[in-house]
């Protein structure tokens, strides 16, 4: 092997690496592996909110007179006060949401947007990372578990015969692989499709390095790499660096909100997506956590204004697409010493889309009176995150083999989110 095949095959394999294809996703096509075909027309958005985001001032229920009582301070205001828009934006005259998710309120009216309340993990931990590797993994309380929920669904269901093998099948928008994509399928993690598309270089470096690519011995680099320039031919042609934005959408030029307009961009390009993911930190207020405006209420705008910016450009495809939000764990009932809330239990969901149940709030409300409260401090749990995930996963992807993707789980009735 010559010098120059050497440095442009060690060049090539760094590339992939740094545009999101793990070393592991590396060995399978090398190997000739198949990657699995997407499940025709169907695409699942999971949006983590890392930090563990305040349900109770998220979806308010200012129906229950012990909320008042445990947030004297930084209780969003009932809206059967009379004390216009600052106040919760009524939702069944029990619940109400943040008035900084206003831009979602229109999305619950139209029946497409269903809050799910006191759900999460039935772990009893209070650590952000187990909380969010429980909830990723699917396997409260195992740490022993090497893949996550969303990799299970991937190996296990999903494929179909008039469906394109595509290696966007499943794309994190974030910089390394989440834990809830890990595991032997394979999966593409991005800080954003212009690095993705632009990191080989340009001109006559890319065409010189594929043509390496394409000679010699069948070793794992020369696998490999056919498969990432295909990848960066199908991200070419979709033009991701021309995108605009339809029927008036306009995001955030927030990392979350960019990352939202490029899952949109995926969707619409016709590449194959079926599974993306994007997570938004900030949600960890012990500190000045506010009311109706401070912390908590900035990080919603965002929030809300990026998801709904991503529904109105989707448009009429939302009704093949779902979006599933999800927290590693609620906040404490009361308020603490410096305005803000510690670490909980149970805490908040949405499901959004075309297909969705919504104009309701689901989950059975244990309420918050001191004989109700897990621990005597925080919102019990009464429906597992589980529950909603095996929902979500056979109703609208179609999934069969749930005991894969959850084991040792039994998931009792749907809620019903999905239609």
């Amino acid at each position: 092997m010559s010098m120059q095949r050497r440095y442009f095959l060690k060049s090539g394999a760094v590339a992939l690496v740094t545009m999101g294809l793990s070393p592991s996703f590396l060995r399978r096509t090398a190997f000739g592996m198949e990657l699995p075909a997407a499940q025709k027309g169907k695409v699942l958005i999971c949006l983590f909110q890392r930090g563990a985001a305040d349900a109770l001032n998220v979806v308010v229920p200012f129906g229950d007179p012990s909320y008042y009582d445990l947030r004297p301070n930084i209780a969003i205001p009932s809206p059967l006060r009379g004390q216009g828009s600052a106040t919760a934006l009524d939702l069944d005259g029990f619940f109400g949401l943040h008035p900084s998710l206003a831009p979602l309120k229109p999305l619950y009216d139209k029946g497409m947007l269903a809050p799910i309340h006191a759900v999460g993990s039935p772990s009893t931990t209070r650590s952000h990372f187990d909380a969010q590797d429980y909830m990723e993994s699917g396997t409260p309380d195992q740490k022993g578990t090497t893949d996550g929920w969303l990799n299970r669904y991937l190996a296990a269901n999903g494929t179909c015969e008039e469906c394109k093998v595509t290696p966007f099948r499943a794309v994190a928008m974030t910089q390394q692989t989440p834990r809830i994509l890990e595991g032997s399928a394979p999966a593409v993690a991005m800080n954003s499709l212009s690095e993705f598309a632009v990191r080989t270089g340009s001109g006559d470096q890319v065409t010189r390095l594929e043509a390496l690519y394409k000679t010699g011995s069948a070793d794992v680099v020369h696998g490999a790499g056919s498969e990432m320039f295909e990848a960066v031919k199908m991200l070419k042609s979709a033009n991701p660096l021309q995108y605009l934005p339809a029927n008036g959408a306009n995001y955030p030029k927030s990392q979350f909100g960019q990352r939202l307009m490029q899952i949109a961009q995926l969707i619409k390009s016709g590449v194959g997506l079926e599974i993306a993911f994007a997570d938004i930190g900030g949600w960890d207020t012990h500190v000045n956590q506010g009311s109706v405006n401070g912390q908590l209420a900035n990080r919603l705008d965002d929030f809300a204004q990026s998801i709904a910016a991503l529904t109105t450009d989707l448009g009429d495809k939302m009704e093949n697409v779902v979006i599933l939000t999800m927290s590693e764990f609620g906040r404490m009932a009361k308020q603490n010493g410096n305005g803000g809330t510690d670490h909980g239990h149970a805490g908040a969901m949405f499901v959004i889309g075309g297909s969705v149940k919504g104009k309701k709030v689901y989950g059975k409300w244990p309420g918050l009176s001191p004989g109700q409260l897990y621990e005597g401090r925080d919102l019990a749990l009464t429906t597992d995150f589980r529950t909603v995930f095996s929902e979500v996963a056979s109703k609208h992807l179609g999934a069969t083999k749930l005991d894969a993707m959850f084991p040792g789980f039994t998931s009792g009735p749907h809620l019903g989110v999905l239609g």
